[in-house]
């Protein structure tokens, strides 16, 4: 059965397929592996030589892998299903397939060992960029190029073109010195010389695309020396980075933006904290239904997210407590409207009173406020309990009423008449 290859897409006339994994574990104990049987016409699919993959499997499980070419045997060791390896080839695909500009997987990998840099040129829609090197695999397609696998095959088409040109001076006119002359073989050197253009390009075009690749270049460095940093002057580059969206007015489409930044700089479960700080002030409710989908981008499962946009809460109720210490509840409320906040997240949070991010007395103070919020959650999620409870007893005494004057069906709640008891003085002859 063949699957998109950007899963994201559900058309199912999108034209980029491939098989699905089939994986098939092997072996008992320490010994037990899983191979994965049709990585081959996977990776034929995606463009990509099949060792990367699987080596990525590996890097993401921390698993060794093994890779028998010549058997189109796979291997990551450790007993993995086909679903959870599936799911974790969408991240290679997202990482070291798709296009960054068009999403399409019609992309090549260009790479400079020398360098250290991994390029990508799409073919769909001409887009040229840098990969980010931070990833493991990185690391191995840096020693594995994609071109390590047909340079035998191009070394051999070389030595039969030159005895070809052999052949070919062998049975010309030339003869004595002349035709010894034309024998003689090129240098090694000019033969290997894999720079074929040696001349560069001196186009406004060409000119533009290199320092597209420099700039590219420069930009995985700063990448690199980003996460270097302590944790709290990431948070500040986070921190300015949205603050200069806000300044030049971009912010409000800049969503998608902002998430990679702070993915970029491992940021993001505090990303709500800096937003509730940047985005809210007195007029939260109003800028909730404006910025509702920055937050979703950081909250939706992530419940750590949602702890420091708790703990954002706090900090902006302390700014602005006369305007909102009153409406707590309805607040915390928008925010479980919004699906920024799930229910056990919020109960934990009422039950345990931290000083972390303002005193603990307005703290207690927040969590009193909330205190009818937090009711009316506990008892809605009650009677929810308890009405699929009655519906499925309801349901057994539930009659469907067609009726020809009518122009929809009706459900109409039927008593059923229990059988009256029978006289015990009943008259045989008379049945």
């Amino acid at each position: 059965m063949s699957v998109n290859v950007n899963r994201s897409v559900s058309d199912q006339f999108y034209r980029y397929k491939m098989p699905r994994l089939i994986a098939k574990v092997e072996g008992k104990g320490n010994g037990i592996k899983t191979v994965i049987v049709n990585m081959v016409d996977v990776a034929k699919a995606l463009n990509r030589p099949p060792t990367y993959p699987t080596k990525f499997f590996g890097c993401e499980l921390g698993a060794q892998t093994q890779f028998d070419t010549k058997n189109d045997r796979y291997i990551v060791n450790g007993s993995h299903e086909a679903n959870k390896l599936q799911d974790m080839l969408d991240g290679f695909i997202r990482k070291f397939v798709l296009c960054a500009e068009c999403d399409n997987p019609e992309t090549d990998l260009n790479v400079n060992p020398k360098k250290q840099t991994i390029g990508t040129s799409c073919k769909a829609c001409g887009y040229r960029g840098m990969l980010d090197t931070r990833h493991k695999l990185c690391t191995f397609i840096l020693k594995n190029p994609p071109e390590a696998s047909d340079s035998g095959s191009t070394t051999v088409k070389k030595e039969k073109e030159k005895k070809n040109r052999k052949k070919d001076k062998e049975n010309g006119s030339g003869s004595g010195e002349a035709g010894n002359q034309e024998n003689i073989d090129a240098p090694d050197a000019v033969d290997g010389d894999d720079d074929d253009d040696w001349g560069e390009e001196t186009t406004k075009e060409a000119q533009r695309r290199r320092m597209e690749e420099i700039s590219d270049h420069a930009k995985n460095l700063t990448l690199s020396e980003d996460l270097e940093k302590p944790l709290e002057e990431r948070v500040n580059l986070f921190y300015n980075f949205v603050k200069q969206r806000k300044e030049n007015g971009t912010v409000d489409s800049a969503d998608k933006e902002i998430l990679a930044e702070a993915e970029r700089l491992d940021v993001k479960a505090m990303g709500p904290l800096i937003l509730s700080e940047l985005l809210f002030d007195e007029n939260i409710r109003e800028q909730l239904k404006k910025y509702k989908r920055h937050f979703l981008r950081f909250c939706h499962n992530n419940k750590k997210a949602q702890k420091y946009l708790l703990g954002g809460f706090e900090c902006l109720v302390k700014l602005h407590q006369v305007q909102l210490l009153q409406r707590v509840p309805i607040i915390l409320k928008d925010f479980y409207d919004a699906d920024l906040l799930e229910e056990d997240v919020i109960f934990a949070w009422a039950e345990k009173v931290s000083k972390k991010y303002v005193s603990k007395e307005l703290a207690k103070e927040i969590r009193a406020k909330a205190a009818p919020f937090i009711k009316w959650l506990k008892e809605a999620e009650e009677e929810s309990e308890g009405s699929d409870e009655d519906n499925e007893e309801d349901d057994e005494n539930v009659e469907v009423v067609y009726s020809s004057s009518a122009r929809e069906l009706k459900v109409e709640t039927v008593k059923v008449d229990k059988p009256e008891k029978e006289d015990e003085d009943i008259d045989i002859d008379a049945i």
